[in-house]
């Protein structure tokens, strides 16, 4: 077990005016995820430890996973870290320490990315799609306790857990979440593939659930090189069986299959990564939140802004505006050489994979209506000023 730390005590990488080290002068300035622009700052931390991993040849499950699943407990305060293979595993995996199959019902965001719905298909499950807030962007509470109202009501399905997503950065409101699923009988699992490194209140990300999971994909405020994701907890019984459930169902001894398992074990050179990039992570996320704030001030008057709630610190993976005519918007900013993104052009509830498990067109209004309007813009820790100033220019003259 990973002795419980305090939050964050990680050194963060030497300040400079921005609040962290300026890439190298040749990489582009205007990337949309920064990666190169990142990279450019923190090679120094992470090649040596790559380098590391071909000297010792323990590519699976070598000494960099135990590390950095103690690093990620210190910087946000879980007694429990579990590295794996994907932000997917990280979900499935957790669902399948829970027992979740065949007849159960799991509650998901239909404004999301398809990896939140298709894991409790891929047990057997069904998604239930819950539609969101019109500021948030997460799961609506209120439509929560619709949703599992209907399903008892329906008797069809045995309501199992709550999958909440803290969508481009923003935290959900677990405390609202949490009161529902232990009015309900239901497990909580919260979504941080895009949040991780946020807070709400004084509590870390990684702690607002009794499962957290991550994604370390490499446009993810932390990301590695590759897919990698981690699930956090306080529950130690619970962090075991996903240490058995990542290598296989493994017992502890070799070959000993306690449980049906998955082949999940993060890389050790994506570890690695990782850990070069942490100590820097923190000073990243307050760049992010800068850079926020920059773009705030210079749309607020001229598209819908990202909401922020008091004491909600947003990791900021997405800067997302919502605009009318959002296509147009988008191809006037490609012709000024701006990059933009659209999470996500339809909810789940109306994609083919889930036609069978959703209720249709109209059936969550909220998150219809933000796939036509949503609008993601450049966001990352190494843009400079001048870069902002020439996205909030061109998203002006492009609303305009």
């Amino acid at each position: 077990m990973t002795p419980k730390a305090a939050a964050r005590p990680i050194e963060t990488a030497p300040e400079n005016a921005h609040g962290f080290s300026l890439p190298d002068a040749e990489v582009p300035e205007l990337e949309f995820a920064g990666i190169r622009a990142q990279y450019a700052a923190l090679k120094d931390g992470i090649a040596p430890r790559i380098a590391e991993v071909f000297r010792h040849g323990r590519f699976i499950m070598g000494p960099e996973i135990e590390a950095l699943e103690a690093a990620l407990c210190t910087f946000c305060g879980a007694r429990e870290a579990v590295a794996v293979s994907s932000g997917t595993d990280a979900l499935v995996a957790p669902l399948m320490a829970l027992g979740v199959g065949p007849g159960d019902a799991v509650f998901v965001p239909s404004f999301t990315f398809t990896a939140t719905a298709e894991v409790a298909l891929l047990l057997g499950a069904a998604p239930v799609f819950v539609d969101v807030g019109e500021r948030s962007f997460n799961i609506d509470p209120d439509d929560l306790r619709r949703r599992i109202a209907q399903i008892r009501a329906d008797g069809a399905l045995t309501p199992k857990a709550v999958i909440a997503v803290d969508l481009f950065g923003l935290p959900a409101d677990y405390e609202a979440l949490a009161a529902i699923a232990g009015e309900e009988d239901l497990s909580l699992i919260g979504d941080a593939a895009q949040s991780f490194g946020g807070r709400r209140g004084n509590r870390n990300v990684g702690t607002l659930a009794p499962v957290t999971t991550t994604s370390f994909y490499p446009a993810k405020p932390l990301g590695c090189y590759g897919d990698g994701g981690a699930v956090f907890t306080d529950d130690s019984g619970m962090a075991d069986r996903l240490r058995s459930i990542r290598a296989h169902g493994q017992g502890s001894v070799q070959y000993a299959v306690e449980r049906v398992g998955l082949n999940a074990r993060l890389d050790s050179l994506q570890a690695a990564v990782l850990l070069g990039k942490l100590p820097a992570f923190e000073g990243e996320v307050a760049a992010r939140n800068r850079l926020a704030d920059r773009y705030d001030a210079g749309l607020g008057d001229v598209v819908s802004t990202p909401f922020r709630p008091d004491g909600c610190v947003s990791a900021w993976a997405q800067y997302s505006i919502l605009v009318d005519d959002r296509d147009g918007v988008r191809a006037r900013l490609a012709e000024a050489g701006i990059p933009t993104a659209v999470y996500y052009p339809a909810p789940m509830h109306l994609q083919p994979a889930y036609r069978d498990h959703g209720a249709g067109e109209g059936s969550l209004p909220v998150s219809e209506a933000l796939c036509s309007r949503v609008l993601s813009l450049p966001m990352h820790a190494y843009m400079q000023d001048e870069a902002a100033d020439r996205v909030i220019e061109a998203v002006r003259a492009a609303v305009g």
